[in-house]
């Protein structure tokens, strides 16, 4: 009835308000772990870039922050920041911070960028809640998502407290994304005529998805995401011109704040990536001008057609011959290799550098199961659930889950993009349970007491006459009612003769357990499956709070427990960093892995040879061939680039563990550096032992010296600092050449864009000209517009066969 229906709304409301306030303190309180134990203090390696960059551009405003050309990494190149960074972070925090100021509020910029990833978590949390909300249309779906989301592990992961990276606001501008184009669709006009509705979240979600565009590089994601929606809406007969409205303010709007995004570019049209969402932009509006003349003239469905065929055929073949030109000249940019490793079977790329990093292999279950909990297991039910409910909103929340469980197989760090979704989708089976075995039956129970059977019987025919009616209006396949709207319909006969089955099928059940009789088993059952649930919850909650503890580890500083069972926090990487900062020159320069680069610029503020940004791969082998080269051989070259080297020693993780990886890059781009791509003579034996070549290395003997019998020569490196559990080891280069460093700090042997500009590259030394001279270019698989050599052709088929195992 409809005071049943008005309670039960107003009890689900209720229940979305407390959980969602609930869920904000957890979001926050849950991520606040590191700050409590090691104090405001930045994590790990990307985020002291993060926080470098913030600094620069606080203090120097924005116009010289696009225009900064760091000669303090990447050295001896440089590395122009204003047209390689992701500004959104760095963005939001400066404005914050001086908002809190403005508002009188005294908090340091280092806060501000400690405390944002909590922030940030709590946004998330309410963007996810509202996209449940308006996907399942049950407020209790979207309270109980919201408390998923805010403790998920998948999203913790990259929101702790001090991890100032980018992903922490990407998951913020993502759901906030899909939410606005998913509210954008939301039923209304008459005919599928666009509502205000449609236009002004139209807008919202492409001013989202630019801030998106300016958050994180996973905006490739979001931007396919709504494209194949709205192509997959069109192909079963949904297309619509509040599609089309929402659609192409999305694009263009979209399109139009990432072109101003310096790391994008021209991106979105001519980056294969981003190519698919421009094409449905172009169909959409032949259809759109189909369909607004098939109203205006009464068309007949084959009038339709012919006029598609009319626009669409010579419209195509322009576009193919321009596009056919395109190619010809190398306008289309390639796949990126971890693109391109979402869909090959193997699991490798064929690009070491990218092969050397962990969270680049593939998900499995194991990592589903960590990241995801027991949600694991619910989210499949709410897939189900969200396939029986068939609107415009909801079909991408079942597009979404889909696409993203795929990407997440591939590469275990895109877990963070299931994260929302099946928090999303645990929401919908948890709250569609509760609605219907405990809500809705004790509503009307309550109801029924208070009623004569007679009437209780002709109203709930009422409601289930009125409720067909509904049903009919919504289904996807009655087509009397949209022949007016659009000619395409008619195609999906088939998707829509098995969505009428679900339904019916759905409602079919549905109808049956909802009878009266029924009504005290339903409630007992509720009650059971709410019972189930709690320590269930319960689980799920003490299990996030224990990952959120352990992923709140700064890495820079950790807590260890000594032989003598003393607890202490190992400050050593910090500790080295500032003796650098403390007890070297300013214009100190250090080489280390890539890795630490960032750490080495933002903490110790010295310039690093290479860091973590990896945009230049020969750069980043250089470095690599240099470590794993023989002592004489290493100094030889390394007196030209560096006054100090830097390592992690100790285990766990350190350059000795990272060592094969590095001489395998560095063979990737000078060949002959080992015998084979995969450098199988750098390593250990089956007992430990080094072999040879990892024995003779630079970096064997500066991670082993004083350990069983290794010695460094000190005509070459001397030892300077270890630090004090000996997790950092720091020598001085002997003989540093100042001939070649004086010459590298000469602005004249710069190579500037044009006379005056600032955009400046660095030069490598004469000294190492010869040098260089060896290296190739390493050639991408998917570098389509580089034609290939043999050589490259065999170091490739080489090496994948050999990371295969045979």
């Amino acid at each position: 009835t409809p005071s049943e229906q008005s309670s039960m709304k107003l009890v689900a409301l209720a229940i979305y308000a407390a959980c969602l306030a609930l869920s904000v303190f957890w979001a926050y309180d849950i991520r606040l772990y590191a700050i409590r134990t090691y104090g405001t203090v930045i994590h790990e390696f990307d985020p002291w870039f993060n926080y470098r960059a913030t600094e620069y551009l606080a203090a120097n405003g924005w116009k010289k922050f696009f225009h900064w050309f760091d000669y303090q990494s990447w050295y001896p190149l440089g590395r122009p920041v204003g047209t390689t960074i992701y500004p959104g972070m760095q963005i939001s925090a400066v404005v914050i911070w001086k908002g809190l100021a403005a508002l009188g509020v005294n908090m340091s910029l280092n806060d501000v960028c400690c405390y944002m990833p909590a922030w940030f978590g709590v946004s998330a949390t309410f963007f996810l809640s509202m996209f449940t909300l308006e996907c399942s249309g049950s407020p209790v779906a979207g309270g109980v998502s919201a408390l998923i989301m805010s403790i998920v592990p998948a999203h913790i992961m990259r929101s702790v407290g001090g991890g100032y990276d980018n992903e922490s606001i990407a998951m913020t501008a993502m759901c906030s994304t899909f939410y606005f184009w998913c509210r954008a669709l939301r039923a209304g006009g008459k005919d599928g005529l666009p509502t205000y509705g449609c236009y002004f979240f139209g807008i919202l979600s492409g001013l989202a998805y630019i801030y998106m565009v300016m958050a994180w590089g996973g905006f490739v994601f979001v931007l396919n995401m709504v494209g194949l929606h709205a192509a997959a809406l069109t192909v079963v007969g949904r297309f619509t011109s509040k599609l089309h409205r929402a659609y192409s303010l999305f694009f263009i709007i979209g399109t139009y704040g990432a072109i101003h995004v310096p790391p994008v570019g021209w991106g979105p049209l001519k980056s294969m990536e981003q190519l698919f969402p421009l094409a449905v932009f172009l169909g959409m509006q032949i259809l759109e001008l189909v369909n607004s003349q098939r109203r205006k003239h009464s068309l007949s469905l084959k009038d339709a057609i012919l006029l598609f065929a009319k626009i669409t055929v010579p419209c195509a073949a322009l576009l193919l011959f321009f596009c056919a030109y395109l190619y010809s000249i190398g306008y289309f940019g390639p796949l990126t290799a971890r693109v391109r490793g979402l869909f090959v079977k193997h699991t490798r790329t064929g690009n070491p550098l990218v092969d050397s990093v962990a969270e680049h292999q593939p998900g499995s279950t194991q990592a589903y199961q960590a990241y995801l909990h027991h949600i694991y297991f619910i989210a499949p039910l709410g897939f189900l659930l969200s396939c029986t409910q068939f609107s415009d909103s909801n079909s991408f929340l079942v597009l979404y889950a889909t696409v993203a469980y795929y990407f997440a197989s591939k590469m275990s760090r895109l877990i963070i993009l299931l994260g929302p979704v099946t928090s999303a989708l645990g929401g919908v089976a948890l709250g569609y349970a509760f609605d219907f075995l405990l809500i809705e039956p004790v509503l009307q129970f309550l109801s029924s007491e208070s009623e004569e059977p007679g009437a209780v019987k002709d109203k709930k025919k009422d409601k289930e006459h009125k409720k067909k009616k509904e049903d009919l209006s919504k289904s996807f396949g009655k087509q009397k009612k949209k022949k007016k709207t659009s000619a395409f319909e008619e195609l999906a006969g088939l998707l829509q003769s098995l969505s009428e089955l679900a339904v019916s099928s759905k409602e079919a059940v549905i109808e049956t357990i909802s009878a009266p009789g029924l009504v005290p088993a339903r409630m007992t059952f509720g009650l059971a499956v709410l019972l189930g649930c709690i320590p269930l919850g319960r689980q799920y909650y003490i299990y996030s709070h224990h990952f959120a503890e352990r992923s709140s580890q700064p890495q820079i500083m950790f807590k260890a427990q000594l032989q003598n069972g003393q607890t202490v926090i190992v400050d050593d990487y910090r500790e080295a960093y500032h003796w650098l900062r403390d007890r070297t020159p300013e214009d100190a320069r250090v080489m280390a892995w890539w890795d630490y680069g960032y750490q080495i610029t933002g903490i110790a503020q010295r310039t690093s040879i290479a860091d973590g940004n990896t945009w230049n791969h020969e750069h980043i082998a250089t470095l690599g061939r240099m470590l794993t080269a023989p002592e004489e051989e290493a100094h030889s070259l390394i007196r030209h680039l560096a006054d100090y080297v830097l390592v992690w020693a100790g285990g766990g993780g350190d350059d000795l563990a990272k060592s094969p990886h590095l001489a395998r890059i560095g063979n990737s781009v000078y060949p002959g550096h080992c015998g084979d791509p995969t450098c199988s003579q750098f390593g250990f034996h089956g007992d430990r032992s080094p072999t040879p070549m990892m024995a003779n290395s630079l970096l064997f003997k500066l991670c082993m010296a004083g350990h069983k019998g290794v010695a460094v020569n000190e005509s070459y490196f001397k030892h300077a600092y270890t630090s004090q559990y000996g997790k950092v080891r720091i020598y001085k280069v002997v003989k540093v050449s100042r001939q070649s460093k004086d010459w590298i700090a000469d602005s004249k042997n710069r190579v500037c864009d044009a006379p005056g500009s600032w955009y400046c590259n660095g030069m490598y030394p004469p000294a190492l000209k010869s040098f260089i001279a060896t290296r190739r270019d390493f050639k991408q698989l998917e570098d389509f517009n580089v034609k290939k050599d043999d050589h490259s052709k065999k170091y490739h088929e080489e090496y994948m066969r050999r990371m295969a195992g045979k």
